[in-house]
């Protein structure tokens, strides 16, 4: 017979053999000192009932025999002694024999008797027969050297014939009583032995079961994680720990399993100070370079705003002095001017997004919930947006449904002004870009604002990134007409700001949809009326102290404000702005000053003079710095702050309300 067990290099190789074939679960019912009990006292007692059943069963016979033999004896006995007698007729003879055999006292009557009417008794007659048990014996005549009062019954020689018969009684009241007796010490001996069985398992049962008892106990600790747990199971007459798995079979077994148990646990307990003490390096590990991230965090925002501020000074004085030639510009000059105009622009708004970022993670907004009507909110967002659908060919339809949410009318709509631009701005010719309002499925309580566009649509793997800085699918060659990158990333943050958060639903060629869920705004609530748009006022006269360090500023500064008509005065230093600002003569209409000025000087110190020494005067900060350590200290300070480069034309209108302040007044 060949060996058609697959060998060990072939198992290895062959990778695709079918599994072997799962082992059929075991059911065990009870416990081990149930079946331990089963195993020991059920075979115990039935061979100790059977023993003592037969015992029992013997002496019983033996008592049964020797009651028969005694009884038949005496009745032949008297048989034998009265045959004579009886065949003469001598009564007084029969009735010695018979009170002869009640003397004995083995039998408690005695009756001789023949069909001659012969009838001779001794002893009392029982009232209860149930109580006596008779024996009988026939009476014959024999030769005397022939008669026998112990012949066996029916011995008789041919021709001999019985002339009558004897009957003997006997009380079975004390073999009643040895029968009991006898039996009651048979099942005395029975349950003794099964005592002793019982007695003798439960020992092994505890012997057996304590130990696997223990040794449960503490895999359940094990498990439980407390690998400080042991077994502390050990062989009799041995205080050391038994050589596991020795196979020598003179060490105990529960003791080897124990010890085996006790190995693994400290094996546990070491890897867990091993893994703990790993665990701490990675913590310490981690923490350090979190800390180092928060450092680098911390060290680019400050890069960010120095940078910012670095920029954003030069920024300012060149759109001041461009904005300031513009009108003075030759037609060939012009075309020049304009695209510097534009490039000038174009680096406000990416410094102006920085500066909303900053802003954002500073926590400086503070977001002013009311009731927002999504119909005047779209509204304004098509008149913002319908020329661009109208020049890219692109359907842009809007639908409120009546409702309205809780919100910040701002900045919710940056966020859906934002979404609706990108969403025009990657629409196809001829497309469609649905913004529509619904009643949240999930909870009535809520809107959930969508912005839908059938373009090319966002892959899953840009889908986790595209409200990251800086992060733009299809821009590659970063062409800033097209964006850069921030939007999405400020409407994160505003959303956040808002209690709620942007959700994007897109694959390619199918389009994308955009939308956030904020809570519904019920129909009693107050809705915050948008201010009209005031008409820019003539700024002719207006007397302004314009304060910076930096000579190009302050030169662009002049110019512009001269070109509408203000009079100007122009101040380097901190100082001397506040000593200006203390003189009685001089009343002054509007102070812009920078927040960080030459030397120790603060444009703080400057605006807090402007506000106590000339209340009316309308004091603004104009600053490039975008720290959020700067922007808490401003938001502290309820300083009004105009962040550089300043657009011309905001700072026109600013100072035109100024204008309408006073002749309100």
């Amino acid at each position: 017979m060949s060996d058609k067990r697959p060998s060990s290099e072939g198992t290895r190789a062959d990778t695709t053999s079918p599994p072997p074939q799962s082992t059929p679960t075991l059911m065990v019912r009870g416990n081990l000192q149930r079946d331990l009990f089963r195993l020991g006292v059920v075979p115990c007692a039935a061979v100790a009932l059977a023993l003592t059943g037969w015992f029992t069963h013997n002496r019983l016979q033996t008592l049964e025999a020797a009651f028969d033999a005694e009884g038949q004896a005496v009745a032949r006995q008297v048989a034998a002694m009265s045959d004579l007698s009886l065949y003469a007729g001598d009564l007084p003879a029969l009735q010695n024999v018979a009170n002869a055999a009640l003397r004995g006292g083995q039998v408690m009557r005695v009756e001789i008797s023949n069909s001659a009417g012969v009838f001779v008794t001794a002893g009392p007659k029982a009232s209860s027969l149930a109580q006596l048990r008779m024996f009988t014996s026939p009476v014959t005549l024999r030769e005397a050297s022939r008669a026998s009062a112990f012949a066996p019954a029916g011995s008789t020689a041919a021709g001999e014939t019985p002339i009558g018969l004897v009957q003997t009684f006997r009380d079975t009241t004390a073999y009643a009583r040895e029968r009991s007796r006898s039996l009651m010490a048979g099942i005395g001996i029975a349950l003794v032995a099964l005592l002793a069985a019982w007695a003798s398992v439960r020992h092994m049962a505890r012997t057996v079961a304590r130990p696997l008892r223990r040794v449960s106990r503490t895999v359940a600790a094990l498990e439980a994680g407390h690998f400080e747990a042991r077994c502390d199971v050990i062989e009799g007459g041995s205080r050391s720990a038994p050589a596991a798995s020795s196979g020598t079979g003179h060490t105990h077994e529960l003791a080897v399993l124990a010890h085996d148990i006790d190995r693994l646990a400290e094996r546990l307990q070491r890897n867990r100070q091993i893994s703990e003490e790993r665990v701490r390096e990675a913590t310490a590990v981690a923490l350090q370079r979190m800390a180092e991230a928060e450092q680098a965090a911390l060290s680019r925002a400050r890069f960010l705003a120095a940078a910012s501020h670095d920029l954003r000074q030069p920024l300012h004085a060149m759109g001041l002095f461009i904005d300031g030639l513009l009108p003075s510009a030759t037609e060939a000059q012009r075309p020049a001017v304009l695209r510097l105009q534009e490039s000038t622009e174009f680096m406000g708004v990416l410094l102006d997004d920085l500066l909303e970022i900053s802003r954002l993670d500073a926590q400086v907004l503070t977001p002013a919930i009311t009731k927002v009507p999504l119909a005047a909110l779209f509204d304004h967002l098509d008149a913002q947006h319908a020329p661009t659908a109208a020049e890219t060919h692109v359907r842009l339809r809007w639908s409120d449904r009546g409702l309205a949410v809780r919100s910040d009318a701002a900045l919710l709509q940056r966020i859906v002004g934002n979404l609706v631009a990108n969403a025009l701005r990657h629409a196809p010719a001829g497309g469609t870009v649905l913004v529509a309002a619904r009643r949240s499925r999930a909870d009535g309580d809520h809107v959930r604002i969508e912005v839908r566009d059938n373009g090319v649509g966002i892959a899953p793997i840009h889908q986790g990134r595209i409200f990251e800085e800086f992060y733009q699918v299809a821009n590659t060659e970063r062409d800033r007409r097209r964006g850069f990158g921030l939007g999405l990333a400020i409407c994160a943050r505003i959303a956040t700001l808002l209690g709620t958060r942007i959700t994007v639903r897109s694959a390619l060629q199918a389009g994308s949809t955009f939308a956030l869920t904020l809570p519904a705004a019920h129909a009693a609530e107050a809705t915050t009326p948008r201010p009209a748009p005031m008409a820019l006022a003539p700024l002719a006269g207006l007397h302004c102290m314009v304060v910076d360090d930096d000579p190009a500023i302050l030169d662009g500064s002049r110019a512009l404000l001269e070109q509408w008509g203000c009079r100007v005065e122009c101040i380097a230093t901190g100082a001397e702005a506040i000593a200006r600002l203390g003189t009685g003569d001089l009343r002054f209409d509007a102070v812009l000053c920078d927040l960080q000025l030459a030397g120790a000087d603060d444009g703080m110190d400057v605006i807090a003079a402007a506000k106590r020494l000339q209340p009316d005067a309308l004091a603004v900060l104009v600053s490039g710095a975008t720290g959020p350590e700067v922007l808490q200290r401003l938001r502290h300070g309820g300083v009004m702050l105009l962040t550089k480069p300043v657009a011309p034309a905001k700072l026109r209108a600013l100072l035109s309300t100024r204008r309408h302040a006073a002749a309100a007044a």
